[in-house]
């Protein structure tokens, strides 16, 4: 006892010193992160680095860069090995966490920063192919020196700013979560584009349609679920010629796949709703100046650090100005001197599930043309933080990977069928979408404009385009698949060699349209053409109603100016309602609810921020659809389009009556009456009195930071108005993730733009979070476009010169 008496003392010291020093569990080590010299709360004080002078290995010749009042970089470089250095070294500044961060999600490899609790997910990602598919990628890049030239000099820029890292100046998420950043390679710029094919391109409804099929028969499909809305307005004008002969597309016999059993699963999820995007130009008829004038506001899950970078990007041969991709060389939508373009989803259908017969459990073979096949088996290892490894064993097909060998709860994506191998757009390496979008940004007119597109594989996306020799025009583009009409719309029988793609649409028959008769061009995601159009692209797009209102105001526009593109951004005009409340509002006309009725009735059908009436609808709309398709289709709705045309002209049809309640008989007034009592009691039981339901309170649009416990770096309640049908299409975790507007010139454009958040991804930083507020309220900042170096701008907050260093 006495010799215990002595030594505790200096055991619990030692352990102390243990556990100040090394990390426990995902907490990091305590010792360095509560340090007030090095850990957290240097980051509380740091402010950005403004020196007016640094010295970088790597630079060849001076580099003028000049900061804005909005902390925007202008960076003018003598060649473009120093341009894309010093892009990669200054974006890394203020979102090298946010970059990297991305990339592990692409990996796979989150485990290593956040421990076990994301294994799923990461298993997910990596069984999705990305990461194999990137280091494919790379390699091909490698062969086209432009673009290997501007990766490699954006990653040395990167590296240059990680080597001067210390602990003290690591960003606070690092601190958090216990890690240090790793150099940047190309192979995480792709990574980086990969993420995007996932978000935008990585969704599929085989599974859902074809448990559709196998229970109610093609009859209820055709009908429930067309390949064609009834309420259109496609992106390439209806009538529109198609000056092309198009491929023959061959149609096997047996196009319906094998209905089996086991493709049922009662762990299956409904699908996401899109998350849109618009983008339109007009043209010098219908504008002010007499020269086009280009708008686009992508729609993404809103987050802080915010998605997208300002900058300015100059050198001989370019000068453009626009958002990049944090991690990716060059301008992605922007504008220079002569043109200005921007990017929407399409949404076509580019991942298919194929049904596939194993020799045995152990998979090594499947059956194809009618012998067996070699399965290629990779063993991915997943090393956690706490430094626990876990293998898992992939399997790939001719197709593609089996992300999933059986449908289990504690799988990550629900509704990816298990034993089938998926053909992803995503896992294609021919062409490069980097290439596409340098070229861009020295683009100088229409001609320019088809030869980048010509090298974009994917994700696919509506490129408008508009230039000072009074063009606009707009193509969906990518690398498309060729298919018979409806192959994939099911699931696909892996071992027919007829249901495999039969290749690419030919870049110059994807549909497009320059200067159109109607004098603009314009998309949000809806049905890319008419029915005329030869080849198949899919049966679902998004709902028409934005679409419909961006040209319902572009067809009537005249003497336009920027701030009428800009308030057409803010549009909060609701067609679904203008659709809808003429047959509903007679059903309930008799409620005891008489002040909500009142509401409704005196609603000008605009989804102001203010507004009760729209919360009313809104919830009304996602609850009445429930009421509707709940009983009989639990894993996927037919879409908001086919929900509208029930309610307005079929109002006999069986589906109203549920199929739970075997005594009674529900028809299209209890519905929608039951729906709206329902509604207005779950808005009072979550919300209180009638004067608490304002939409922005109810609808609570939030940016998160990207890890969603760090509460304290993130914004909720944002007070604006808009809605999923909206063009102003802002929920609670979606919305325009930059907003911009680009009037043409002969001699210099002018433009406007702003996203939700800030150039910075500090959370101290001023400029973190600065812009959301202007965002909220639909305001653009004019954005400075520097003629050159030399340029005296107002407000501006440094000048600094990055030497090489001797």
């Amino acid at each position: 006892m006495k010799l215990l008496k002595y030594i505790w003392s200096p055991l619990l010291a030692i352990g102390l010193i243990y556990l100040f020093d090394h990390p426990l569990g995902s907490a990091p080590a305590l010792g360095k992160f509560f340090s007030p010299f090095h850990g957290f709360l240097q980051n509380t004080t740091q402010e950005e680095d403004l020196s007016e002078e640094i010295f970088l290995e790597g630079v060849k010749e001076p580099v003028k860069v000049v900061y804005d009042q909005n902390y925007v970089p202008h960076v003018f470089a003598e060649n473009e090995d120093d341009l894309y250095y010093t892009q990669g070294y200054l974006v890394a500044r203020d979102r090298l966490w946010q970059m990297e961060f991305y990339t592990l999600v692409a990996a796979g490899r989150l485990t290593e920063v956040v421990g076990e609790t994301a294994f799923e997910y990461d298993r997910y990602n990596r069984r999705l192919g990305m990461a194999r598919a990137a280091q494919q990628i790379v390699e091909e890049q490698k062969k086209i020196p432009e673009a290997w030239n501007a990766l490699t000099s954006y990653a040395a820029g990167v590296n240059a700013y990680i080597s001067q890292l210390s602990y003290k100046k690591l960003p606070v998420e690092y601190k958090i979560l216990g890690y240090q950043p790793e150099e940047w390679t190309p192979y995480k710029t792709v990574l980086m584009l990969m993420n995007m094919r996932q978000t935008l391109n990585g969704q599929s409804d085989d599974f859902r349609l074809t448990n559709v099929l196998a229970q109610y028969g093609i009859d209820t499909i055709k009908d429930l679920f067309p390949d064609y809305a009834s309420n259109e307005s496609p992106i390439i004008p209806a009538g529109t010629p198609w000056k092309f002969t198009p491929i023959e597309v061959k149609s096997p016999e047996e196009t319906m796949p094998p209905l089996d059993k086991e493709l049922l699963s009662e762990y299956i999820e409904k699908p996401n709703p899109g998350i849109g995007s618009n983008n339109w130009a007009i043209g010098g008829s219908k504008s002010a100046t007499g020269l086009p004038i280009l708008a686009n506001d992508p729609h993404l899950g809103l987050s802080l650090p915010s998605i997208w970078f300002q900058m300015q990007l100059s050198a001989p041969g370019v000068n453009v100005y626009g958002v990049a991709l944090p991690g990716c060389p060059g301008i992605t939508i922007g504008f220079n001197k002569d043109i200005a373009w921007g990017v929407t989803n399409v949404g076509s259908d580019v991942m298919d599930f194929y049904k596939i017969k194993f020799k045995d459990d152990t998979k090594k073979e499947y059956w194809y043309d009618g012998q067996w096949k070699p399965s290629t088996i990779y063993i991915e290892e997943f090393k956690m933080k706490s430094g626990k490894v876990i293998k898992d064993t992939l399997i790939y097909t001719h197709h593609g990977p089996i992300v999933y060998n059986e449908q289990k709860e504690t799988n990550f994506n629900k509704s990816t069928p298990a034993g089938h191998a998926m053909k992803w757009i995503a896992h294609n390496t021919v062409g490069s979408d980097l290439l596409t979008f340098l070229k861009l940004n020295k683009a100088k007119n229409y001609e320019d404009y088809r030869e980048a597109l010509a090298i974009y594989s994917a994700p696919a996306q509506n490129f408008v385009f508009a230039s000072n020799s009074n063009d606009i025009a707009i193509t969906v583009n990518g690398r498309l698949p060729l298919k018979w009409k409806n192959q994939g719309k099911f699931i696909l029988d892996g071992s027919n060699p007829e249901h495999e793609w039969q290749g690419y649409i030919p870049f110059e028959q994807n549909p497009t349209v320059k200067n159109p008769p109607r004098g603009f061009v314009s998309s949000a995601n809806q049905f890319s053409t008419d029915p005329t159009y030869p080849y198949y692209l899919g049966w679902k797009f998004a709902p028409a109603y934005r679409g419909q209102r961006i040209n319902q105001r572009l067809d009537r526009m005249k003497n336009a100016t920027a701030d009428s593109l800009r308030m057409l951004q803010n549009d909060n005009y609701n067609l679904v309602a203008e659709r809808l409340l003429p047959v509903l509002l007679p059903v309930i006309e008799k409620s005891k609810h008489k002040e909500a009725v009142k509401v409704l009735k005196e609603w000008d059908r605009n989804n102001e921020a203010n507004s009760i009436a729209t919360t009313i609808f809104e919830t009304w709309s996602r609850t009445l659809s429930d009421w509707i398709w709940e009983d009989e289709f639990p894993d996927m709705y037919p879409n908001p389009d086919r929900t509208a045309l029930i309610l307005t002209k079929e109002q006999n049809a069986k589906w109203f009556d549920n199929v739970l309640t075997a005594d009674t008989v529900e028809t299209f007034e209890y519905i929608v009456a039951g729906s709206f009592q329902a509604t207005l009691d779950t808005l009072t039981k979550h919300h209180g009195e009638m004067k608490n339901w304002e939409w922005y309170k109810v609808k609570n649009t939030g940016i998160n930071h990207l890890v969603p416990a760090f509460k304290s770096f993130s914004r909720s309640t944002i007070k604006n108005g808009g809605g999923a049908q909206i063009v102003n299409a802002t929920t609670t975790r979606t919305g325009p993730s930059w907003r911009m507007v680009v009037e043409l010139d002969k001699e210099w454009p002018r433009a406007y733009g702003l996203y939700p958040g800030g150039q910075s991804g500090r959370p101290s930083s001023k400029y973190y979070s600065n812009m959301i507020d202007d965002w909220a309220e639909g305001r653009l900042n004019r954005l400075i476009f520097m003629k050159s170096k030399d340029e005296k701008i107002d407000k501006h907050l440094k000048n600094i010169i990055i030497n090489p260093k001797n």
